[in-house]
């Protein structure tokens, strides 16, 4: 008998347990969102790549952007990652829920595959926002030779 006593006291004090974990609240992890508060930059895409081109091809793309935030967005640098990438931005602020455009010109006289940055500084955020273009570029075609010249041909007496 005192071993069911036993037995049943255990059993009690293990379904108690097992309820009180089962009714105790769930612990909420704590995820930060995104802050909406202040300027924001929201771009379509991040990345432009060009394809395969022919030397001296188009060499603008743009990357176009809108301000979700609540306050005005001020770039106030791009940098492209070298001398072949130049980019253009707006100057003026861009007001919230307003969009504008980055506009990148690449050499595309440069043969061979690419892969090219453009660093924004903005009032954002303290992080840089990085734009990347690539693509490739294939030598222009060789034209072919322009109809040769007559020079003492068959019917041509040289002048004479």
């Amino acid at each position: 008998m005192k071993r069911i006593s036993l037995f049943l006291f255990l059993a009690l004090g293990l379904s108690i347990s097992l309820t009180a974990q089962v009714i105790e609240a769930p612990v909420e992890e704590s995820v930060e969102t995104p802050s909406t508060d202040g300027p924001q930059m929201e771009f379509t895409e991040t990345t432009v790549d060009y394809g395969t081109i022919e030397q001296g091809s188009d060499p603008y793309r743009f990357f176009e952007f809108t301000n979700p935030g609540t306050a005005p967005l001020v770039i106030t640098n791009a940098k492209g990652s070298c001398g072949c990438t130049v980019p253009t931005y707006p100057k003026e602020p861009i007001l919230p829920g307003n969009s504008a455009e980055i506009k990148v010109r690449y050499d595309t006289n440069r043969v061979g595959p690419f892969t090219k940055r453009v660093t924004l500084t903005t009032n954002v955020g303290e992080e840089p926002i990085v734009l990347t273009i690539k693509g490739k570029v294939e030598k222009k075609p060789e034209e072919p030779a322009g109809v040769p010249t007559n020079e003492g041909g068959m019917f041509n007496s040289g002048g004479k």
